[in-house]
């Protein structure tokens, strides 16, 4: 059970995030739950490269096969997450401040120019 956990709690935190994203009437709260979305894929990364009893990937002072490492490619791919993550949070909120002052709201139902 403890093997699945980390993954059961990534895939809670998703379906949180979507559920928030789905019920929301208010541009910057979709914002934030997509925000709590990629935060599942934090948890997701991290739970991949997890090893029982590693320890930091730094071999000068380990000799082989002593001690497992946990795997440091999966945590730069959860840093470089990150900082896509940040990047899309702060650009999607750049373009609700530019909708918010020429529509002069933020809820999705009223903007009725943007629809097809």
């Amino acid at each position: 059970m403890m093997d699945v956990l980390p993954y059961l709690v990534a895939a809670w935190i998703f379906l949180v995030g979507c559920y928030g994203l789905a019920t929301s009437r208010n541009l910057i709260h979709a914002v934030g739950c997509l925000a709590v979305c990629q935060a599942a894929t934090y948890v997701l990364l991290l739970s991949v490269g997890y090893r029982h009893s590693g320890t930091a990937p730094v071999f000068a002072d380990l000799t082989p096969h002593t001690r497992p490492v946990v795997d440091p490619v999966v945590q730069a791919l959860a840093l470089t997450d990150v900082v896509v993550g940040a990047t899309v949070t702060a650009l999607l909120l750049a373009l609700v401040i530019q909708v918010a002052k020429r529509h002069h709201t933020l809820d999705p139902d009223e903007l009725s120019e943007l629809r097809g």
